[in-house]
């Protein structure tokens, strides 16, 4: 699976991708990780992408037409399931259903806006390249696409099978609480005792699919 990031801060994602399980993935073929700088396409000569809005207002907005180049780059020669991912705080929230669906995709592109936005004209632009959703990622607003777009990767990933060892440690597909425990059995702290739930420490199933289904 690809996922290719239209980005302008290429090193600010890699370092998290690089990481831990997603990193392992990227070693194993599992997936693999491709960016597109729209500066690389920007027709003037010190590399602006930004402009002021039309209408007024604070800030400055990315051009569209760098966007879509990069995009169209990332795309190109692809011929699999594609997905194009915008980012907006108005989007559908992303869910772990989402994911799974994702998940099915062999070639994934997640634009990365920044500053006020991206000229809505990119997005209508690339609707007729491939299929465009726009997701949210929480109700916070963010400096950029940068971080949404590094959740749902992380999402994905760990959903492929292979990726996490087994397919039970994805802890949706499975009963799971939001509280979870490890040894010492007791942690003495400031005088104070704090003991692990007795009912974790039985060995009987049901009574533990209970707790955790009490407590998820």
């Amino acid at each position: 699976m690809k996922f290719h990031l239209v980005t302008l801060f290429q090193e600010a994602c890699d370092a998290y991708l690089s990481a831990s399980i997603i990193g392992r993935a990227r070693k194993e073929k599992k997936i693999e990780v491709k960016y597109q700088n729209p500066r690389d396409f920007v027709e003037n000569k010190w590399g602006k992408v930004d402009e002021r809005p039309y209408g007024g207002g604070p800030g400055m907005v990315m051009q569209a037409t760098p966007v879509v180049k990069a995009t169209e780059r990332a795309l190109k020669g692809k011929k699999g399931k594609r997905v194009i991912l915008w980012f907006s705080p108005s989007g559908k929230q992303f869910t772990n259903k989402d994911a799974d669906t994702l998940a099915k995709y062999d070639d994934v592109v997640l634009v990365c806006g920044r500053y006020e936005g991206i000229d809505e004209r990119a997005k209508k632009i690339l609707k007729t390249s491939a299929p465009v959703k726009e997701f949210a990622v929480g109700e916070a607003v963010y400096t950029g696409g940068e971080v949404p777009a590094l959740a749902i990767i992380d999402a994905i990933t760990r959903r492929l099978p292979g990726v996490l060892g087994k397919d039970a440690s994805v802890e949706e597909r499975r009963i799971a609480s939001r509280a979870v425990y490890t040894r010492p059995e007791t942690i003495s702290y400031k005088k104070k005792n704090y003991r692990v739930p007795k009912v974790l420490q039985t060995g009987h199933h049901a009574n533990i699919d209970a707790w955790r289904e009490e407590n998820r």
